[in-house]
């Protein structure tokens, strides 16, 4: 499932456009992790236990999307858009979001 951000495909045609599939994914993040995001977010650097948690949720999010895509016989997902936010008290939750149009390209 080739799948891009991008509304057409570079030497590829759309010959049939299919309509909207997203995907979704909300995790929780875990207490301990969050102590040590707080820890590392006063004596600087990046928190890898984050960035990798939002990686999983993109993964899951995608992955859904191109599930409705090729249950619609797309083989293709255009104009792909990203959303990522915080939900639950404090911010306790991520959410991932993934929305674009499947399509069937030659």
């Amino acid at each position: 499932m080739l799948i891009t951000t991008t509304n057409n495909i570079e030497g590829k045609k759309i010959v049939k456009y299919l309509g909207l599939v997203s995907g979704e994914a909300i995790l929780g993040a875990n207490i301990f992790k969050d102590i040590f995001a707080s820890i590392r977010d006063i004596v600087g650097g990046r928190s890898s236990a984050y960035e990798k948690e939002l990686r999983t949720a993109k993964e899951i999010a995608l992955a859904e999307m191109a599930e409705q895509a090729k249950n619609l016989g797309g083989n293709a997902v255009i104009a792909v858009d990203l959303d990522y936010e915080t939900i639950g008290q404090g911010g306790s939750m991520l959410m991932v979001s993934a929305s674009g149009t499947a399509v069937v390209v030659e």
